[in-house]
């Protein structure tokens, strides 16, 4: 046989032989077809979705390294006010002197404060200041927009005592812009603060929690209120690139001293659990393409069965056991090449729609009412590799199996 074209003639047999049977190749096919479809699928929503809650961690609540005081730390789900970063030192020198460190874009200012509110259906708030200007050139608060998430009206003004609210908040409340929210914090002095912002402008950010809870005021006026004087409760920084975070956050804790917290977004329970659940998914599609296989394993097994005089006709004519080997094994890998291919094309197609319009799935206490996906080439080519790979690993028990078949013997069956 090697005198007639050696492996490559062994390739060529392989090849006719998966279209003599069609409807045989397309159940094959589809069997690892459908496997890769879904893992590359299933891959684009955990990407994406892990994705958003990444982008959700750095925009809401760590930045890429956020710095507080040690006690603040501490007593962090109280949201206290008394004690500021650097103990009260001005934010603006924090910030001017973090912002030299190598792969800083931007430093800003955050205030957290609890509020009770009166005349309102909803009792309880959160006073959320924000260099607004600032934030809203360096963030996307609704990542299903990529926009500042302003619905209706406009941000509060530079000091003033105006404010915004999300949708949820003034659905609930029944209260629009125009309207004031009389309430009641406690500053830094432990002295209650009355104070009644007029609504200007309704945002959603597409996050439940802020837009039912969370007030947006300017940030030097909320610093006013509750007299942190040039200190700041929070310092949020954003580097050029999230890989950095670690080595941003090194150097601020140095800049800053042992008498305050800095942390990197990697640090939020929520980046660690998706991080933790990432190979509890690759097992899950690798088991299931396993299961895919036994398919083409039970089928090529049924063909060795139905071919024995073929076998024997192809030992007779000289060919190697080794050879048959070698030609079942790549009818096995032919048909894992063209299933896995179908299935990443498709599944990245559908991938690639579903990345440019996000599911909205409605008002939900959730970090996000959205379902994202990711399209990835990458990913797509890690699929389509683990379905061949797998697929012809698998069927090298039939393939072995043909080795075994005695020429004269089933040349007499």
């Amino acid at each position: 046989m090697k005198k007639h074209g050696g492996t490559g003639f062994l390739v060529i047999i392989a090849f006719r032989n998966i279209w003599r049977n069609k409807r045989r190749t397309f159940f094959c096919t589809s069997a690892v077809g459908i496997t890769v479809f879904i893992m590359v699928v299933n891959t684009g929503l955990n990407d994406g979705m892990y994705r958003c809650i990444y982008d959700t961690v750095q925009v809401f609540q760590e930045g890429h390294v956020r710095a507080v005081s040690a006690m603040y730390h501490t007593e962090r789900e109280y949201m206290p006010v008394q004690y500021p970063v650097a103990d009260g030192k001005s934010w603006r020198d924090l910030a001017a002197s973090i912002s030299m460190i190598p792969g800083v874009c931007s430093v800003l200012p955050r205030i957290s404060s609890m509020a009770t509110l009166q005349e309102s259906t909803i009792k309880h708030a959160i006073l959320w200041g924000l260099d607004i200007q600032g934030e809203m050139e360096a963030n996307h608060f609704n990542l299903a927009d990529r926009g500042d998430g302003l619905q209706q009206g406009r941000w509060p003004a530079p000091l003033s005592n105006e404010c915004a609210v999300g949708v949820v908040f003034a659905r609930k409340s029944g209260l629009g812009i125009g309207d004031r929210i009389p309430l009641k914090t406690v500053s830094a002095q432990f002295s209650d603060k009355i104070w009644s912002p007029v609504i200007t402008g309704i945002f959603n950010f597409d996050y439940y929690h802020y837009d039912e809870q969370y007030i947006v005021t300017d940030f030097d006026r909320l610093r006013q209120l509750l007299v942190l004087d040039e200190g700041t409760q929070s310092l949020v920084i954003f580097a050029d690139h999230e890989g950095k975070s670690s080595a941003i956050a090194a150097s601020v804790q140095n800049l800053l001293g042992q008498d305050n917290v800095v942390t990197d977004w990697y640090d939020s329970i929520w980046v660690a659990q998706t991080r933790a659940e990432a190979p509890i998914y690759i097992t899950a599609y690798i088991v299931v393409l396993i299961v895919a296989s036994f398919l083409i394993i039970n089928t090529l097994t049924m063909i060795i069965q139905e071919r024995m005089r073929e076998i024997g006709m192809m030992g007779s004519l000289g060919m190697t056991r080794a050879e048959i080997v070698v030609v079942f094994f790549l009818e096995s890998f032919f048909l894992a090449v063209l299933g896995a291919s179908a299935g990443a094309f498709l599944g990245g197609i559908l991938t690639g729609i579903l990345t440019l319009f996000p599911i909205r799935m409605g008002s939900y206490d959730a970090m996000s009412n959205t379902i994202f996906f990711s399209f990835s080439i990458i990913r797509i080519m890690q699929a389509w590799l683990i379905g061949v790979a797998v697929t012809s690993l698998f069927t090298l028990i039939p393939s072995l199996k043909s080795a075994s078949v005695d020429p004269v013997e089933a040349l007499r069956r």
